[in-house]
């Protein structure tokens, strides 16, 4: 708790946060911590001691390098599949010091009985690009592939050992004309501890996000300003 989370950096405690307000469970049956962009906003993020966590900050800080830049060549090959440039998103400057956060999640086992249904994560999509997912194999995370219908169909994501989970986040949607659409996704509670880290890349703060020519046309016009 020294650690708190400020400026969506540090710890957030178990039952602290419920990504879906319409819900009525007391709070998601996770805990987590923030790692925030490491190039310009350095100093806001929150680290452990090296005395309680020793090598723990210089860790997170090469994972965070490392999956940053691989998040960046998916970008270009998103760019190639949308038939532009494969430099599109740094030509438009969304790779130039992007925003990339690192979140650390850890979902208990056992939890206390409850008259609600509990969420390790209630139902949400990501807000930026992409969302590069690395888990520890124990099931539970479900997706959603038609959001927009009713009754909402879930399917169980399988675990592929040394490969990331990738999901498309609400900007690129915006971005695409829904073209690509963001990954409505939630965790469930399996009985099993569970841990997983998500880097989520969002572009550059000032970036201009508008549809691309690519992705509209006269039979279908750009859906958002």
């Amino acid at each position: 708790m020294k650690v708190v989370r400020k400026e969506h950096r540090g710890y957030t405690p178990l039952y602290a946060e419920n990504l879906d307000p319409s819900s009525s469970n007391k709070g998601d049956s996770k805990e987590s911590f923030y790692v925030g962009p490491l190039a310009f906003e350095d100093h806001l993020n929150q680290w452990p001691s090296e005395e309680i966590l020793p090598s723990w900050r210089s860790t997170m800080e090469s994972y965070h390098e490392k999956v940053l830049s691989a998040g960046t060549k998916l970008i270009s090959l998103l760019a190639l599949a949308l038939r532009l440039d494969e430099d599109f998103f740094e030509k438009v400057g969304a790779l130039d010091a992007p925003m990339g956060f690192l979140r650390l999640l850890h979902y208990p086992g056992e939890l206390e009985p409850s008259g609600k249904e509990i969420y390790g994560a209630s139902a949400h999509s990501d807000y930026g690009m992409i969302t590069l997912l690395a888990t520890d194999g124990v099931q539970g995370l479900q997706v959603c592939r038609e959001k927009s219908k009713q009754p909402q169909v879930w399917e169980d994501v399988p675990s592929l050992h040394g490969a990331f989970i990738v999901n498309i986040g609400d900007m690129m949607e915006r971005w695409t004309n829904c073209l690509f659409r963001s990954t409505l996704h939630r965790v469930m509670p399996t009985g099993q501890e569970r841990y997983s880290v998500a880097f989520f890349l969002d572009p550059n703060r000032d970036c201009l996000v508008e549809c691309l020519a690519s992705c509209c046309s006269e039979s279908s016009p750009p859906r958002y300003d």
